[in-house]
């Protein structure tokens, strides 16, 4: 089929597709270009990723950290090229509809002065912002979009002090965007992020963010001038920096300016475009000469 379509390069993101593309490679069946985009920190053992990365003619990691990471795993380095995530922009930008944004704010309901942080992710370490909530005067009113809880955060939530609102919201039930209209500022709290697809799209809004010091968000923001790192399992330190954020507006609107610039600028689609279309033909001069 692939042949039949004059496909010259397959690419695999998944790892369903790495394994049945490296298969057809070793059996002869597949003549084409063969790319791997790795798109989060790698959990394949080092014996899988030795052989994809010594069968494919390039991989793609989404990040200088993705890389180190492969690399460090016994992936073949010289096959290696890095092209960060982009964001379409005319999405981000394209105007909420009324009915979305006014279903957001009910979900919200009465905020009370609070300030709104939007933490946009699956299950990862939701955990330690909530034990944080417990050393934050200012109230918070903490959005979770695009996880259910389970029985530990639930239980987290639950003790949180009255002060502070939590609360989670499905993402099938609600799109992610509005909230981001609604909030005051963003955080990841992630190990595993390649790049974050969410914090580009906080800091293209110009929200200041605040996200864990691991995986490929020191790639995105630089502490202190296009948002803040924190250690990721520190709940005090978690704490240190909401609270800077939230309470300083001024420091706060650097953040958002300096951030939002940045993945306008560096991080767009066409960018990514552009890049994985210079590995495309790397990997396929590759083909030409092994063919």
């Amino acid at each position: 089929m692939i042949a039949q379509h004059g496909v010259a390069v397959v690419n695999a993101h998944g790892t369903r597709d790495r394994r049945a593309l490296t298969w057809l490679r070793w059996r002869g069946r597949l003549s084409q270009a063969f790319v791997v985009t790795r798109r989060t920190m790698p959990l394949t053992s080092s014996v899988e990723l030795l052989a994809v990365g010594l069968t494919a003619d390039r991989t793609i990691a989404v990040s200088a950290a993705v890389a180190g990471a492969l690399r460090r795993r016994l992936h073949p380095g010289a096959r290696l090229r890095v092209v960060p995530n982009g964001i379409a922009l005319e999405r981000v930008d394209a105007p909420v509809e009324g009915q979305e944004l006014a279903a957001a704010r009910a979900t919200l309901g009465d905020v009370g002065g609070r300030s709104v942080l939007a933490v946009v992710s699956r299950l990862k370490d939701q955990h330690v912002l909530l034990q944080a909530l417990a050393l934050i005067e200012r109230p918070v009113l903490v959005a979770f979009v695009g996880v259910e809880p389970d029985a530990r955060l639930r239980a987290l939530a639950d003790a949180v002090p009255p002060r502070h609102r939590v609360l989670f919201v499905p993402l099938s039930e609600r799109p992610a965007l509005p909230f981001y209209h609604l909030a005051t500022a963003a955080a990841l709290p992630s190990r595993i992020e390649g790049l974050s697809q969410s914090l580009l799209e906080a800091m293209a809004l110009g929200l200041p963010v605040v996200a864990s010091d691991a995986g490929g968000n020191p790639h995105l923001v630089t502490s202190g001038e296009t948002g803040l790192l924190v250690p990721p399992l520190d709940p005090a330190a978690w704490a240190r920096a909401l609270d800077r954020v939230l309470s300083d507006g001024e420091f706060a609107r650097r953040l958002a300016r300096a951030g939002r610039e940045l993945v306008r600028r560096e991080f767009t689609l066409e960018r990514t475009a552009q890049r994985t279309e210079a590995v495309y033909r790397e990997a396929l001069k590759r083909r030409a000469r092994a063919g």
